[in-house]
């Protein structure tokens, strides 16, 4: 068994846990994504609600923990214990597997996201198409749970949402294909379907896709950013859960821990699309200007950015405990604080070790991109007003879809002429 352990570490041939045939450490990464994943989500949910906050000058969360740091972890319990209804004229069996198929779409898409050249479950030479087949099942989950709820709200509102994400869907395969088409210009000629196929492809041709043929490449970037906000029912594109409108949308008849379920998908399948736009457009694991700025010392200097990351994070939090009130009633609080702020400053530390910041590399600037995108998510939420139905529909249709058919068509014959 530690032969069979040890066989891939010592592996001489740099590839995925799937690819090598390990089961165990295929086993390992699903078990570090699925954790990952839920950690990423009780952040973004603190996250969102503090710095929408600030953007509307208050507070946020403060009361459960210092800075309100426990307010997820308090949510997730409430939820936990929460009565879960069903409602008397529901079907029990497609009620209660509507939820579990939205999110079983949202984490199967993790299994070929390329956090690095190895840090993946498995790499597909379809991994673009299994991505979008997935990712698109996801509707079905949605209508499900409007249908089974046997409630018009929810009916309604899965018809929206259904409406929605397949009206997107068509802009952004439109916008992943001009990524693949320039994937293709190389000496082969051939094009690629991987996700760590599509990130070398970037790495080759020293620069990254959002700047291949510009503008082509930063329109068809955009066409996609626009569709995955909403692909995932999030403002300015969240009528299907317009809470004036249809309450809480297609999960209205859902409590407790089902609702929470809704929760985790969502915010999961934020995650999920934001990684398709950062391996498609923006180098994924591969640090800014790997090319520009080459040599030993911009190395190192590059690879100090983790260990400096958390060391600002720390001193942050450190200057908040400066900050807090000197009452007895906030001691606990305080200590609490400090506490976090020495757990981020060890994490710091340890990445600042050779060994240690050389391995997470690749991990790191993947997820510093995919945190900018999480950031742009409660950035819109916080500025643009919800657009109607018929815009909805009329940016989907008459905008987005004539753009990427034209982008895809002057992506190809850029690619002929140049």
């Amino acid at each position: 068994m530690l032969d069979y352990i040890n066989s891939y570490l010592s592996d001489t041939v740099h590839v995925t846990p799937g690819e090598a045939g390990n089961f165990f450490w295929a086993l390992v990464y699903i078990i570090a994504i699925f954790a990952g994943l839920s950690v990423a989500v009780i952040a973004m949910n603190w996250l969102e609600r503090k710095i929408l906050a600030h953007m509307q000058i208050r507070l946020g969360p403060m009361r459960v923990g210092p800075h309100g740091l426990l307010q997820p972890v308090a949510d997730a319990i409430k939820l936990l214990l929460k009565e879960d209804i069903l409602p008397s004229e529901a079907d029990p069996l497609v009620f209660w597997l509507a939820p579990l198929i939205v999110v079983w779409t949202a984490f199967t898409v993790f299994i070929v996201v390329p956090f690095g050249p190895t840090h993946a479950v498995t790499d597909m030479n379809i991994g673009v198409l299994f991505m979008l087949g997935v990712s698109s099942l996801s509707v079905l989950g949605v209508v499900t749970a409007g249908w089974a709820s046997n409630s018009h709200y929810p009916l309604i509102g899965a018809l929206r949402s259904s409406a929605q994400m397949v009206s997107y869907e068509i802009a952004m395969g439109l916008a992943v294909v001009s990524a693949v088409l320039m994937s293709s210009l190389n000496a082969e000629g051939t094009g690629t379907l991987s996700r760590i196929g599509l990130v070398q492809a970037q790495e080759a041709q020293q620069t990254w896709f959002i700047f291949k043929f510009f503008p082509l490449g930063l329109i068809a970037f955009f066409v996609f950013a626009v569709a995955m906000v909403a692909e995932t029912n999030r403002a300015p594109f969240d009528l299907p859960e317009a809470e004036s409108e249809l309450t809480a949308g297609f999960h209205t008849e859902y409590s407790g821990f089902r609702w929470s379920l809704f929760f985790l998908a969502e915010y999961s399948a934020m995650i999920a699309v934001s990684s398709i736009a950062v391996t498609l457009w923006l180098g994924g694991w591969l640090r800014p200007f790997p090319h520009a700025l080459t040599g030993e010392t911009w190395d190192l200097v590059f690879s100090l950015f983790p260990g400096i990351t958390f060391m600002f994070l720390a001193a942050i939090t450190f200057y908040s405990v400066a900050r807090m009130p000197k009452h007895p009633y906030f001691r606990v609080q305080t200590i609490g604080l400090a506490g976090f702020g020495a757990v981020l400053a060890l994490i710091g530390l340890a990445l600042f070790a050779p060994p240690v910041r050389d391995r997470i590399q690749d991990v790191y600037w993947f997820v510093v991109k995919v945190a900018g995108f999480m950031y742009l998510y409660i950035w819109y939420r916080g500025t643009f007003p919800r657009y109607r139905f018929d815009q909805l529909m009329k940016v989907g249709w008459k905008v987005l879809l004539p753009i990427g058919l034209g982008v895809l068509i002057l992506t190809a014959v850029s690619g002929i002429v140049f």
